[in-house]
């Protein structure tokens, strides 16, 4: 795959009050074409900031990014903005224009002084529509949008303008599950059918470890860890994005979890099936109970209405816990 964007000893920060607070510090990064990768870290880390870093829309406190071996210092704007496309968290103000007009200005730095659309544009224009599932949208008017579509309208005029590299800054803030996981899905399919290199920043853990090639974990301290997805799972990085004791990273849901505290009333746990056993595990564990092999009272799941506690036949989860008050 090639190597569209380097980062190459970038410090990241900014300055109040005269002192320069660094977030990400003499960092070496790369992305490749054809691969979508998650930024991942706590609020406040610096995702932003490093965004807007590598969009060029904020100067690094050191250090160089290249796009197709380019540095960004020495592009123009207009060069720039064929290179790389920033889609940031800030809402659209574009309401008063249809979908088709605001995804027409993704042309804007190919076309000439006055910004007029030709018909190989307006083509390009009708393909991005096409490409993010919006044509149907495209006389309404962005003010009309759903929180979804309106996501994908602007995703639409960042595939119009036709840059190697997009970066998106949180961009399934504001969005239902169902709209999250059709702008991550989409995403992955531009990435991966049109070789583009995409870099996004996301709070929802779960669906960047499905959908995302790559990880980049921000850490405290400002280390950015770089991994395929997979590894960087199974080597117990994703524990060090928080600096607290009261979450955990479980492996087997790929999702953080809250540390309860251990309870005092022992439960044997027999269940065979996965499912059943970590849902059953999670309602003894958030009811004070610990699970092990050497419990007091054994429960007994076999499906989730037919489950026994001590010998006493239950036909739900709420039975179980009941059961065990009684048993207890």
């Amino acid at each position: 795959m090639k190597r569209l964007l380097e980062i190459k000893n970038v410090s990241a920060g900014y300055v109040v009050d005269k002192k320069i607070n660094v977030v990400v510090a003499d960092t070496c990064l790369s992305l490749c074409g054809g691969q979508l990768v998650s930024l991942l870290g706590a609020n406040g880390a610096g995702k932003s900031t490093l965004l807007r870093t590598i969009a060029g829309t904020q100067r690094p406190l050191q250090g160089d990014v290249l796009v197709d071996g380019k540095s960004l210092k020495s592009m123009s704007r207009k060069e720039l903005a064929k290179m790389v496309r920033f889609v940031s968290t800030d809402r659209t103000q574009a309401g008063g224009l249809t979908v088709e007009e605001l995804v027409g200005l993704g042309r804007q730095p190919h076309t000439g002084f006055l910004g007029r659309l030709d018909s190989s544009d307006r083509e390009i224009v009708a393909e991005a529509m096409e490409a993010v599932g919006i044509s149907h949208k495209a006389e309404k008017f962005v003010a009309e949008l759903s929180d979804g579509e309106r996501q994908k309208a602007m995703i639409a005029r960042a595939v119009a303008q036709q840059t190697p590299v997009i970066l998106l800054d949180e961009p399934t803030s504001f969005l239902d599950v169902a709209s999250r996981v059709d702008v991550l899905q989409l995403l992955h399919r531009l990435a991966y059918n049109e070789g583009k290199a995409i870099l996004l920043s996301s709070h929802d853990v779960s669906l960047s470890l499905s959908l995302s090639d790559r990880l980049w974990l921000l850490l405290p301290g400002g280390v950015i860890v770089d991994g395929q997805t997979e590894d960087l799972v199974l080597s117990g990085r994703l524990d060090e994005l928080f600096l607290s004791r009261s979450v955990t990273f479980d492996m087997l849901t790929g999702e953080f979890a809250a540390v309860l505290p251990a309870g005092h009333r022992s439960v044997a746990l027999r269940c065979g099936d996965p499912s059943l056993s970590h849902w059953a595990t999670n309602a003894l564990l958030r009811s004070g109970y610990a699970v092990g092999d050497d419990g007091k009272v054994e429960v007994s799941v076999v499906s989730a209405t037919d489950i026994s506690v001590g010998g006493r036949r239950c036909s739900s989860f709420a039975g179980m816990l009941g059961a065990l008050e009684v048993e207890s």
